[in-house]
């Protein structure tokens, strides 16, 4: 590969305010450019847009940050009162070029939010309000305030390559993985909840529950742009590719 890899970062749409303007906005936490750029890797800010994932045709690698609940019909659930009014247009979107970047195994990392529609898109499913199934909120202490755990990960996966066998990480979500369906989960916190997947099977599929950008995490920027560097591999069996999430 000649130059610095692609990397499409999701973005998605906010009410900003900035010098004379006031308005609806496609944002994008400046953190992660950052990160991407740091890396070595060239970031493109990707709106919402569910026509067609076209663009993943001139991408090396994609980046799907956190932010709001994903919708629960695309899992089989009604909403708890707890979990934010969907974003149709977010969620169909990251949809889209999720799926399509995997059936393309293009190297792919999920940050919180990122994590939760990667297990969706291999058929797992979601618990909607974590204090009501582990008893405590120290996964989301306030909102704006972030928590600190620590995570283990399995010897021989990728998280630990990243981290090695254990890692203090920041935390800043209500929602985690119930089932991970077909992932492997590789990083746990202390309540045995799932903190990091992935799939083994691919070139670099990789979800993390925390926030990577927020703690200046150069080793998984790296790790993600390293692998955006490498070509792909040639014709020779399909590798698997996870069943398609339920339609919301």
């Amino acid at each position: 590969m000649n130059g610095r890899p692609v990397i499409g970062i999701a973005a998605y749409h906010e009410q900003a305010r900035w010098n004379i303007w006031n308005t609806d906005a496609t944002v994008i936490q400046q953190s992660f450019v950052r990160g991407v750029t740091r890396a070595g890797g060239r970031a493109v800010v990707l709106p919402p847009d569910d026509r067609d994932a076209d663009v993943l045709d001139r991408l090396d690698g994609l980046l799907l940050p956190g932010g709001a609940d994903i919708d629960p019909a695309y899992y089989g659930q009604a909403r708890h009162p707890a979990t934010d009014q969907p974003s149709r247009d977010r969620d169909a979107g990251e949809l889209l070029l999720l799926r399509a970047a995997l059936e393309r195994d293009l190297p792919v990392l999920g940050v919180c939010r990122g994590l939760q529609l990667l297990v969706l898109l291999y058929g797992g499913t979601l618990h909607q309000h974590l204090p009501d199934v582990l008893g405590h909120s120290g996964h989301l202490p306030q909102e704006g305030v972030l928590g600190e755990h620590a995570v283990e990960f399995t010897a021989g996966s990728r998280a630990a390559a990243v981290y090695g066998p254990s890692a203090r990480v920041n935390s800043h979500h209500h929602q985690g993985v119930a089932d991970p369906g077909g992932l492997q989960v590789s990083g746990r916190s202390h309540d045995r909840l799932p903190e990091a997947v992935e799939d083994p099977a691919k070139r670099f599929v990789l979800g993390v529950q925390w926030h990577p950008e927020l703690s200046d995490d150069e080793a998984l920027f790296a790790a993600f742009v390293t692998a955006c560097r490498t070509a792909p591999p040639g014709p020779g069996p399909a590798a698997s590719t996870p069943a398609p999430a339920r339609s919301a």
